[in-house]
């Protein structure tokens, strides 16, 4: 039992830092985007600034294919270890780039080409962390250790919203904010992922990895063709939950500022308001699908979600008050974590262990490239076009389309395939 929490508690540790790394971006933007695109009014800057946030998951899935592969081959811990070094490189290059007056053009190239360093890492790091921590925990309390991976997960969106919350009110003005101290928080991104690194590389490895090396596949991609099922299950399961979870934490902070027009200040406390509340609730919603089952869990964020998305949005558009706000982005959260909690594990409850961390990673990067990462460019694409609106019903298709598969797929829990070890069926 102490090894399992010690390698829950680094493992979670680790996919901490390396979201922070990858939400700093996010949180900071409304700051530093004018350094790298001064041309247009606000909301095309901010535009600009999300194109290239979704730039860095249109190549998670080849971070997941290469970290999977690796993790399914070479083990969970040293996936894991090599993934937050490569977030740590990301995050130097946009601490250390100059801005558009000083190089031009190269400036958004080399911007761009950070958060494609940070896509490929963290497409690997959601297989690696997700396998490893449902692999080291015990079997009835799966989801309660699995749904720590989006505690630390959005754990990492609210750290790049302290640290901006303590440069805005205790360190530095807005004039030094936008001028060079959104700097800081990828700096302290990078030192921390060295420090991560550390940590995963004492972890020991899974025994389930340990007991099924001689079922290792040849090609990982050869082999994922043989659960094609399982695949288009992590499809079809992810499409709206992912959709949901970045409108209400990378989105929502641009959504309160320039829909809601909440000022920094409100805007900041309430993200990490809400943030604090999602994350309270992912390890209750994870140790409430350990006893009722996963399938009720995402069925119940199916229904909320395609019921209430439209009402919910339209009714914080038209608040004025932060506290409200936070009231409606809290009700957003109670559906949403019925997915956020426990998706990981049921992903790993699909694949027996010699492909596990692929079928996990690879699938699931495609979705969010598609769905998840342009979430907050299409949102802000419909409020420039002058039908914001849109996006609400765009929003609400994509989780009505999960529930569909939530509807007709088997409960991972009592069907799980975490012991599995043979190469195919």
């Amino acid at each position: 039992m102490g090894r399992r929490l010690r390698a829950i508690f680094v493992g979670s540790i680790g996919n901490l830092v390396e979201w922070y790394d990858f939400y700093a971006y996010a949180a900071f933007a409304l700051y530093f985007a004018k350094s790298f695109f001064p041309e247009g009014d606000e909301v095309v800057q901010q535009l600009n600034a999300a194109l290239l946030f979704a730039a860095g998951f249109l190549v998670r899935p080849l971070g997941g294919w290469l970290f999977g592969h690796f993790a399914d081959h070479h083990g969970r811990r040293n996936a894991l270890t090599l993934s937050v070094l490569m977030m740590c490189f990301g995050s130097l290059i946009i601490a250390v780039t100059p801005t558009y007056a000083s190089i031009g053009f190269a400036a958004p190239v080399l911007l761009g080409f950070a958060r494609i360093v940070q896509g490929i890492s963290l497409g690997g790091e959601y297989g690696a962390s997700a396998t490893y921590l449902s692999e080291v925990a015990d079997e009835k309390n799966r989801g309660f250790y699995s749904s720590f991976q989006y505690v630390t997960l959005i754990g990492g969106q609210l750290c790049a919203i302290v640290v901006l919350l303590v440069l805005q009110k205790v360190l530095l003005t807005e004039e030094q904010l936008r001028g060079w101290g959104w700097r800081t928080p990828f700096v302290i991104g990078a030192l921390l992922a060295v420090v991560a690194a550390v940590m995963r590389r004492n972890l020991h490895e899974t025994d389930v990895f340990t007991r099924a090396k001689s079922a290792r596949q040849g090609s990982s991609l050869r082999a994922l063709g043989q659960f094609r099922r399982e695949v288009l299950l992590v499809v079809g399961l992810t499409m709206g939950g992912t959709a949901a979870f970045y409108t209400y934490t990378t989105y929502m902070q641009k959504y309160l500022k320039l829909s809601v027009k909440l000022t920094d200040d409100q805007t900041t406390m309430v993200t990490a308001c809400s943030l604090i509340f999602a994350m309270v609730l992912q390890p209750l919603y994870g140790a409430l699908s350990d006893r009722i089952g996963r399938k009720w869990l995402l069925i119940g964020f199916g229904l909320g979600g395609t019921l209430f998305t439209i009402p919910l949005l339209n009714t914080l558009q038209g608040v004025h008050d932060p506290f409200t706000a936070f009231l409606l982005i809290a009700a957003a959260w109670l559906i949403v974590s019925g997915y956020t909690s426990i998706n990981a594990v049921v992903k790993a409850e699909l694949f027996p262990t010699a492909i596990r961390a692929t079928g996990v990673a690879l699938p699931y990067a495609l979705t969010v490239s598609i769905f998840g990462g342009t979430a907050e460019s299409i949102a802000l694409w419909f409020k420039s076009i002058g039908h914001e609106s849109w996006f609400y019903f765009y929003l609400t298709g994509c989780i009505a389309t999960s529930l569909v598969v939530y509807l007709t797929m088997r409960d991972t829990r009592r069907h799980s395939a975490i012991d599995r070890e043979q190469k195919a069926r």
